[in-house]
């Protein structure tokens, strides 16, 4: 059996890994040559502001007044420069984001597991090919430039990482810290003859990164009063950067300037996913080699938005985010990033038709570079995309159209060679994945299959002993060693990584070991014939359409309200109303009220801390009662280590109102609450198993010490969640009771007396039976529940699955069925490793027991 369970991990891990393989690969191919525009640039040096976390229309919008809180950026977009919206990609963190506008390239998210602030693969990137690079800002992201480069030419001025607190007194001091530095390098340059010559070569670079409206953004939310001011900063703060190196340069007209952003911000102040506010960024470009604003009768964009910012007459050039490292490439001469799949948007630009014409046909170059390496890189029947000839007779055009002074056609023709290069980057790039999706979902359903086998086997009445007869059995071993060695002699010709092989072997022996239990199968076909079409006809409709409920919610929440409404009906339908009418219509009270949660927003803009508090006081209210009743009832005192996690439960609800006062009003987080949350959050999970094992202290010793964890991490409506929730978990319990009760099972003890620890293997008392799916559906249903406090901390989403965990265990002890065949069904349900470490930790929490304080006493309800 540990075997069986190992081995159930392992696949599993498996199935998880291979995510990155398939989906995750990282596009970057090395051995181009690099290419750059052969014309003079127009600018010697370049600016770059990225304001990180920054959205479109944060910048853009007017408040009521018809105000701007960036008036000089405000003024840019209306006299000097061209202006636009960045669309940036998913996953829309610093990383990623900073990397497509320096580097071009949009990097696979497995980089993010393999080093954040560092490399984890070399790249090229503007500050690689720049002459010089100055930056100043984050040391989570200038060291990631820096380390790639080649030769000592890449400067970072960081600020120590602990001035990254989203509970600090002042989150735009990163900004102005940002801004002093720079005043005090250009003004030091002045009395250094080696820096002044360096800040006065062509192809240099000056990298500001911005990380106080970011940071303001995560504390106090993107319509705030605080982030709004920091952009007021941040507008001041370019205004004079701009000033004083225009001055330092005697206004020569050779500095670009770039202010743009890494990613947008939820109302709620987070970032990560695909919503607009997340991806839609503002891009500001003006001085050397940029465009003139350019007015417009009339110009329509989908999101809607140009009417609200009051910017309609002005022509808005979108462009997507690594098509940022190409412009600034071009405007100051330096070879394309190797990897870019940037496209350069010609209308910023101001210059002559012929260097516009040069600098669209070094862009395909460079791009069709790329499709070239990648091409002979990978091993395939049928190509795709340019012949090597086609590459050849498209530049021989567009070189010849620039030649004869066709600029126009010329950059038709590098357009039209761009778009045909990244179609077959992107096509060679994910060639694999067909036939390693095929192969994992083959090894996932063998193992699906096998799964269900094993548990038929075990535990139904079919003969335990029926095997394959010897002949059949060496036939069949042999048949699938010969298909695993023609899978590897395959993988070993195409020379594809050890990874291959793992993800396109594992279903032979899976699907080895299902055929090698056909005897099983067809017993249960046997069975199946046997059984009552209509009904089994009946469940199947009934699981298909609960699955599908669970699918359709991680798309739209709702859908768990249907399904919650759903269960309040199972004891109507089941008559088991009949037998328990106060349970059922507690049961039915509590589906409803759960049912409220996915239909609420997922969090609001601002905290709510009256709801929290009241979580936590009707939380002690609740205890208390229960507490107060046992007591009166039992006359022991067992239950004495409820007072520290009452007392816990009362000192987080305080604590919650005191750091959100201290926040509020500007004084950073107190050392003291640090302390008391920090210790809070260690003795969650140590506190339960003080506690006796009998079946409801046990549970609410569980929920209190997780509730005061679940408290310190709320800020509204969702701090209520987890007493719903244990809620329905309670009523659960009971009914399951009622319901072996209602089939005609005797039960051992009272669900009172019933004990965790109890060690007795109960499946000497029952086989399985339908209704034990539809428990183990009831628990992946609830288990699934906290997704819609999705972008919440991850232990705070984990605290209602270890809630539902708990539970679970206890309908396993009171319906008397076997915790090995859940496990099992979990598996064959396609449940992740996280939930079966999590069915650990629930026995752990449930079944164990410290006895620090007391000798070992034993006790009744």
């Amino acid at each position: 059996m540990q075997i069986f369970i190992v081995s159930g991990l392992l696949v599993h891990c498996v199935f998880l890994i291979s995510i990155f393989d398939i989906y995750f690969t990282s596009p970057l191919v090395h051995g181009m040559t690099p290419h750059q525009t052969p014309l003079p640039p127009p600018a010697r040096r370049l600016v770059l502001f990225v304001a990180d976390g920054l959205r479109a229309d944060s910048l853009f919008e007017l408040d009521d007044a018809n105000m701007s809180s960036a008036p000089y950026l405000r003024n840019i977009i209306i006299s000097e420069g061209s202006w636009g919206a960045s669309h940036t990609r998913v996953p829309t963190e610093s990383r990623p984001g900073h990397v497509a506008l320096i580097a071009g390239f949009y990097e696979d998210v497995s980089a993010v597991a393999r080093g954040w602030k560092e490399n984890p693969v070399e790249f090229d990137s503007l500050f690689n090919e720049s002459k010089y690079t100055w930056s100043w800002g984050s040391p989570d992201i200038l060291p990631m430039f820096a380390k790639g480069a080649t030769g000592n030419h890449v400067y970072t001025n960081c600020y120590e990482a602990a001035r990254e607190d989203f509970g600090a007194e002042d989150a735009t001091l990163l900004d102005t810290w940002v801004f002093e530095h720079v005043k005090d390098f250009f003004g030091a340059a002045r009395n250094n003859e080696t820096l002044f010559a360096k800040l006065h070569e062509p192809k240099i670079v000056f990298f500001l990164h911005l990380l106080g409206i970011d940071t303001n953004g995560h504390a106090h939310r993107p319509h705030s009063r605080e982030y709004k001011n920091n952009i007021r900063i941040v507008d001041e703060g370019i205004k004079q950067i701009v000033s004083m190196i225009e001055d330092f340069y005697g206004k020569d007209g050779r500095t670009a300037f770039i202010l743009t952003s890494d990613h947008g911000m939820t109302d709620w102040g987070t970032h990560g996913a695909s919503h607009p506010t997340e991806t839609l960024t503002p891009l500001v470009a003006w001085g050397a080699g940029i465009n003139y604003p350019q007015r417009i009768a009339f110009q329509e964009f989908e999101d809607g938005f140009l009417k609200e910012w009051k910017l309609e007459t002005l022509k808005r050039q979108d462009v997507n985010q690594a098509d940022i490292a190409p412009l600034m490439a071009s405007l100051i001469g330096v070879p394309f990033p190797l990897n870019s799949v940037g496209v350069l948007p010609l209308e910023y630009l101001n210059n002559t038709a012929h260097f516009k014409a040069e600098s669209m046909f070094t862009n395909a170059a460079q791009i069709v570079e790329q499709f070239k390496v990648n091409k002979h890189s990978v091993l395939c029947a049928f190509h795709r995309g340019l012949s090597d000839s086609e590459q050849i007779d498209f530049l021989q055009k567009a070189r010849t159209s620039i030649q004869h002074e066709k600029y126009d056609e010329a950059v038709t023709m590098c357009s039209k060679l761009i778009s045909l290069a990244l179609e077959g980057l992107s096509y060679y790039h994910t060639y694999d994945r067909f036939f390693l999706g095929i192969s994992v979902a083959m090894g996932f359903v063998g193992w699906t299959l096998y799964v269900i086998l094993i548990i038929v086997k075990a535990h139904t009445n079919l003969p335990k002993n029926i095997t394959m007869n010897k002949a059949a059995g060496s036939l069949l071993q042999y048949t699938f060693l010969a298909i695993g060695a023609l899978i590897a002699i395959f993988l070993f010709l195409q020379s594809l990584p050890w990874t291959y092989y793992v993800y396109c072997l594992l279903p032979v022996p899976i699907w080895y070991a299902v055929l090698k239990e056909y005897p099983v199968i067809q017993g249960l076909n046997t069975s199946l014939l046997n059984f009552q079409r209509t009904q089994f006809v009946g469940f199947l409709v009934v699981c298909t359409l609960g699955i599908e409920i669970l699918v359709f919610s991680f798309f739209y929440r709702f859908a768990l309200s249907f399904g919650l409404v759903a269960f309040s009906a199972w004891p109507l339908v089941t008559q088991l109303w009949t037998q328990a009418k106060a349970t059922v219509l507690g049961w039915i009270l509590s589906c409803l009220l759960l049912a409220v949660f996915p239909l609420l927003p997922v969090v609001g803009r601002e905290p709510n801390i009256s709801l929290v508090t009241a979580a936590g006081l009707l939380m002690l209210l609740t205890a208390s009662f229960y507490l107060v009743a046992c007591l009166w009832k039992s006359k022991k005192s067992y239950l004495h280590h409820k007072d520290l996690k009452l007392a816990s439960l009362a000192l987080s609800t305080y604590i919650v109102n005191s750091t959100h006062s201290s926040l509020h009003s500007k004084q950073g987080l107190p050392v003291i609450n640090q302390i008391i949350s920090w210790t809070t959050l260690a003795s969650s999970l140590i506190v339960p198993v003080l506690s006796p094992t009998f079946l409801f202290p046990r549970l609410l010793s569980i929920l209190l010490s997780l509730m005061s964890t679940y408290l310190l991490l709320s800020t509204g409506y969702e701090a209520l969640f987890p007493l719903a929730l244990a809620l329905v978990m309670f009523v659960w319990i009971n009914m399951e009771q009622e319901a072996l009760q209602h089939y005609g099972v005797s039960l051992k003890a009272k669900l009172a007396a019933l004990n965790f620890s109890y060690t007795t293997d109960i499946t000497q008392f029952r086989q399985l039976h339908m209704d034990d799916i539809r428990r183990s559906f009831f628990f992946f249903s609830h288990v699934f529940s906290p997704f819609l406090m999705g972008g919440l901390l991850l232990w705070k989403i984990a605290i209602p699955f270890v809630l539902v965990s708990c539970a679970f265990e206890a309908v396993q002890v009171t319906t008397q069925l076997s915790s090995k065949s859940i496990s099992h069904y979990v598996l064959a349900m396609s449940f992740t490793m996280f939930l079966m470490l999590l069915s650990g930790l629930a026995q752990l929490l449930t079944t164990k027991r410290l006895a620090l304080w007391e000798r070992p006493k034993h006790h009744s309800l």
